[in-house]
Parts: C-alpha cells; structure tokens; sequence
C-alpha cells in the first residue's frame, strides 16, 4: 500500500469513528477544506508531518495512534 493510500483511509476511519464528516475534521484541525479533500483523494503524495500533527491535535490522539494501525505496516515509497 503506498502511503498516500493509507493516510487517506487512516482519515476516513477517524472520520467514521468520531462521527464527523471530513469538512467537520478540516474545521476541527484548523486546516483547509481542500487539504483535507486532497489527502482523502490522495492527491496529496507526500503529506507534511504537520498536517498529521494539526490533525491529531484536533482530535486530542497522540501522533503515534495515528500511524499505530496495520495499515502502515507495509508502505510502498512513492517516489
């Protein structure tokens, strides 16, 4: 799986988990619409740390929750 894939469902399912849709995560998060769009799209290849970290400042996670799931057990680089 290439990382833009599973930071995308990663997004998905902590939308579906706390209820909310992804425009209510981007509001959360202070972040853009259109970021949070773009990484559920994965048109974003190489997403920064940060707007992992604003994400999951947003949901009070701690970032190692973030990437503590199987499915960034197996990344593929996208270069």
């Amino acid at each position: 799986m290439k990382l833009s894939e599973a930071i995308s469902q990663k997004i998905q399912n902590i939308c579906t988990e706390n209820h909310i849709t992804p425009n209510k995560l981007a509001s959360i998060c202070c972040l853009t619409q259109s970021t949070v769009q773009n990484l559920i799209a994965e048109k974003s290849h190489n997403p920064k740390l940060l707007t992992i970290i604003r994400i999951c400042e947003g949901l009070n996670m701690p970032l190692k929750n973030f990437f503590d799931d199987d499915l960034f057990s197996k990344i593929e680089r996208e270069d």
